[in-house]
């Protein structure tokens, strides 16, 4: 059955500022028939969205984005038909995310080492439950408030990207071990806004080590990347993905791109399926 879905969306239970039952919402009003729930290094937000889904007639495939580093910068690995309620699952998730709150902390303190009044308190008084996630845009919606900077954008160019002055990135796990992760816990393993890295030799080591797909459109891919990633993907047998990486809305516009806006291939949930049901089948 073909659909219309978009795979790449944040809520509330990570760095997105919309519960998972609007983005479930967003996606009805959009017209789309299935909507993947990929928050950063946790599944909290999943059994939410799909209770709604039972009222919108939306499909919610559950996902996970996987933070990982490879030289020197993160690399985000989308985990879908992730086994969520699975215990073993949930605790490889929580070690991410302490990596994600250690390099928290050493932001802060970099920041402070800057003269910017910024607490670690202040920060995570936006966690709401144990699995909330606190990340970058957590501490740039600080900075704005503190009045250091104006926007989001701002933050991270001055501040919090590879380039800023806070920034800093602690020893984590491998893309490889990533995919290994997914993988092991019978997901399917796709490798996230591959333009974002602008390094093709590492794109293509994921890809020989065993990726199953690339996300192709993503709003942070131009339109000859799009084309290269379309070809190595057709070279390499992976699966064509596709999503907005919708946060929820920063002022009044959406963050990355409004929920529906980029959308997988038509084919593609049944493709993930298949490889998902085939891997729990294997054992």
């Amino acid at each position: 059955m073909k659909k219309r879905a978009d795979l790449h969306t944040h809520t509330t239970a990570s760095d997105g500022t919309c519960e998972p039952a609007e983005n479930v919402r967003l996606a009805r009003e959009q017209g789309l028939s299935a909507i993947a729930i990929t928050d950063h290094d946790t599944v909290a937000g999943i059994p939410q969205a799909l209770e709604a889904a039972a009222a919108q007639g939306v499909e919610v495939i559950p996902g996970v984005e996987v933070s990982s580093l490879a030289r020197g910068q993160d690399i985000h690995v989308l985990g879908y038909f992730v086994p969520y309620a699975d215990s073993s699952f949930q605790e490889k998730l929580a070690g991410l995310r302490e990596t994600r709150h250690e390099r928290n902390k050493l932001m802060i303190a970099r920041l402070r080492e800057l003269g910017i009044p910024i607490t670690l308190e202040s920060v995570y008084r936006r966690k709401q439950g144990t699995d909330k996630n606190i990340g970058r845009p957590h501490i740039a919606e600080e900075l704005i408030e503190l009045g250091v900077v104006s926007s989001v954008e701002e933050a991270f160019e001055k501040y919090l990207g590879k380039e800023g002055a806070a920034y800093v990135n602690p020893p984590r796990i491998t893309p490889q071990e990533a995919i290994t992760l997914i993988r092991q816990a019978g997901g399917v393993a796709v490798l996230a806004h591959p333009g974002l890295y602008n390094d093709d030799e590492l794109v293509q080591q994921l890809i020989a080590f065993g990726l199953d797909g690339i996300e192709v459109y993503h709003p942070d891919n131009s339109e000859a990347q799009r084309l290269k990633y379309l070809q190595w993907a057709k070279e390499h047998g992976l699966v064509v993905t596709g999503g907005s990486d919708f946060h929820g809305w920063r002022g009044e516009e959406p963050f990355h791109a409004m929920l529906g806006s980029h959308l997988a291939l038509e084919d593609t949930v049944e493709k993930l399926r298949a490889i998902a049901e085939r891997r729990r089948a294997q054992g």
